[in-house]
């Protein structure tokens, strides 16, 4: 069984009021959010940080509404890209501008219909990327990065797109730390 055949489990520890590790959540990530325009994808969101209130984060792990994290903050998630030939051909203008209002960050699309890629973004953020599995392309203005499941992205603010070019959909987690504060 592969992580696509089931929805990704979360557990969060905690240390109890004598100072013991414990488990505070086990379970399926809840919030999943998808894109119309890309049948396939999925973004789990794992977890976001930017508080030292015990009880925010816990209730952020499942309410925070942006692709960037909180101000001085992090964010973790698990997304599956589907194969691009899904969508290839009937996304433009309309339904790049949609995806990224819906995920909160209207301004992190740098669409343009020369783009190397529709779904070009650049976020204010520190990105580690790693391919749990399938094939990706990193997407950049000057050059494209083939990647396999085991590789890794540290993504620094670039203007980049994720390209799924194979027939598989590929499940890349990723942990975005806030870099404009």
């Amino acid at each position: 069984m592969t992580m696509l055949d089931k929805p990704v489990r979360r557990i969060v520890t905690i240390d109890d009021a004598e100072g013991r590790s414990k488990p505070l959540l086990i379970g399926p990530v809840l919030d999943v959010s998808r894109d119309p325009a890309r049948p396939g994808y999925a973004s789990s969101h794992i977890w976001a940080a930017g508080t030292n209130s015990r009880a925010a984060d816990v209730q952020r792990a499942r309410t925070h509404p942006a692709i960037e994290p909180p101000s001085k903050g992090s964010v973790c998630r698990v997304i599956t890209f589907p194969p691009d030939a899904v969508y290839a051909g009937k996304v433009g203008t309309a339904e790049v501008a949609a995806f990224f209002a819906t995920a909160g960050s209207p301004h992190a699309s740098t669409y343009s219909p020369k783009a190397p890629h529709p779904y070009m973004q650049k976020t204010r953020t520190l990105d580690f990327c790693l391919i749990l599995e399938g094939r990706i392309t990193l997407v950049l203005d000057t050059q494209e990065v083939d990647l396999e499941a085991g590789d890794t992205v540290v993504q620094r603010g670039a203007n980049h797109a994720w390209s799924n070019r194979s027939s598989e959909p590929c499940v890349i987690a990723f942990t975005l730390i806030d870099a404009a504060g």
